[in-house]
């Protein structure tokens, strides 16, 4: 089935301002809340709002099979689950509705509405009910730095890394959208030069530039997913911040990995940007060296071009943009992920949410994290309140975003923007 949403011909009838993350070549998928206080799922072109719930109920999904409450939910579970063709089918049916020669809904101002809100008025919620949340290390640049950081610079990557998508399981309790702020966790740290830990405050609290991507189900307990049908399983991809507690993680990672240090928050941008908005920013990733084992092994450009930024706001200033990535460095693409995910039948379901890890390039200005632009504390960054940053202070911003860009077409992420706040304290 053709992509017709995707038509770089195409124009909107809604104003969209340029440059916007949003044309009509877009089309999101997340969930909001209206001034009303319904909640609906919905799709965004421009500056626009668009109620999918209405939509439906106006009967503007005409022919396509749908269960009768589809879009009148508060999470995209159940879209997901119905698989690609669906998604397909609804896609290039809203960029029919919208385009600028269809006056059926144009011209109708009683539907128009009902259907259309400004983005300022409405408030964007988690788009999916996250069961399951991993969350990889799949930048080589990423897990070098960290490894002569840590370790011994000569085995800065340990034996494993090379021949496996290495992760593990988060917390999904934890993930919040855009907006929502998060506090400094408590934990216990080893003080330098100390014998005995601490319980206390985290003082490096740090944030890890990220995407993730959302899977429907995938496949039954004791299946595995082929890497080369890998791709028809993924929803989409949103942009992560992957909250990382340096001083805790330190102390605690031994001898089974991260814990409290990284399931205190994870925040993500709330609209879902699908794959077959992606498709025309593929590109090949980097050479595999050594070559995978035959169960990991594709061809072709399965890495996709998105430039990505990380930006720190401190309480009374200006975001000062500290990192500027992109998502085809990683070494290991999403297929080989979700392959290797499922290789020994664990099954994924539909919300399932995977992240990438930190996505960290070839040059210091598009390392991933703090722990790297800084060199664990060592070369502090100066933000514009003329302020220095090592790590993230109480009451900063941090703010990410993303967006892909070719000659034709401009398909963008949003942000993920999110307030750190003191520990909580209770009432």
């Amino acid at each position: 089935m053709p992509i017709t949403a995707n038509d770089i011909t195409r124009k909107s009838w809604l104003e969209v301002p340029e440059n916007s993350d949003f044309p009509i070549q877009n089309i999101p998928f997340g969930v909001f809340l209206t001034r009303d206080h319904v909640v609906t799922i919905g799709t965004r072109i421009g500056d626009y709002a668009i109620d999918l719930g209405a939509l439906q109920q106006l009967n503007y999904f005409e022919g396509i099979e749908l269960t009768d409450d589809m879009f009148m939910q508060d999470t995209l579970n159940d879209f997901i689950s119905d698989g690609k063709k669906t998604w397909r089918l609804v896609r290039n049916r809203i960029a029919e509705i919208f385009d600028a020669n269809n006056p059926k809904l144009r011209d109708n101002k009683k539907d128009c509405d009902i259907v259309i809100f400004n983005m300022d008025d409405v408030e964007m919620q988690l788009p999916v009910l996250i069961g399951d949340y991993t969350d990889f290390y799949s930048s080589k640049e990423h897990a070098t730095n960290v490894g002569v950081m840590f370790r011994d610079p000569e085995n800065a990557l340990l034996p494993n890394w090379l021949h496996i998508p290495v992760g593990y399981h988060g917390r999904s309790s934890s993930i919040v959208p855009s907006g929502v702020p998060v506090h400094r966790p408590m934990g216990q740290t080893l003080p330098p030069g100390e014998t005995s830990p601490v319980f206390g405050p985290s003082r490096l609290v740090d944030f890890e530039l990220e995407t993730a991507f959302i899977t429907t189900d995938a496949n039954v307990m004791g299946e595995n997913i082929p890497v080369h049908e890998a791709e028809d399983y993924i929803f989409g991809m949103v942009l992560l911040n992957d909250w990382s507690a340096r001083d805790i993680q330190k102390w605690e990672y031994v001898p089974l990995g991260p814990f409290l240090a990284k399931n205190f928050a994870s925040s993500i941008s709330p609209w879902i940007i699908t794959m077959d908005a992606l498709e025309p920013f593929r590109t090949k990733g980097p050479k595999q060296n050594p070559n995978p084992l035959p169960y990991l092994q594709q061809k072709g450009k399965h890495a996709f071009d998105i430039n990505l930024e990380a930006s720190i706001a401190p309480e009374n200033g200006e975001p000062t943009v500290v990192s500027r990535s992109n998502f085809k460095y990683m070494y290991w693409t999403m297929s080989q992920q979700l392959a290797h995910h499922t290789s020994n039948g664990c099954r994924v379901n539909s919300g399932d949410m995977m992240g990438s890890g930190t996505i960290s390039g070839p040059t210091p200005e598009s390392f991933g994290s703090m722990l790297e632009l800084t060199w664990g504390g060592k070369n502090p960054i100066k933000v514009s309140d003329g302020t220095e940053r090592k790590f993230i202070n109480d009451n900063d911003t941090v703010i990410m975003k993303g967006f892909c860009e070719n000659e034709n077409i401009r398909i963008g992420f949003g942000e993920v923007s999110t307030k750190l706040l003191p520990p909580f304290a209770r009432k």
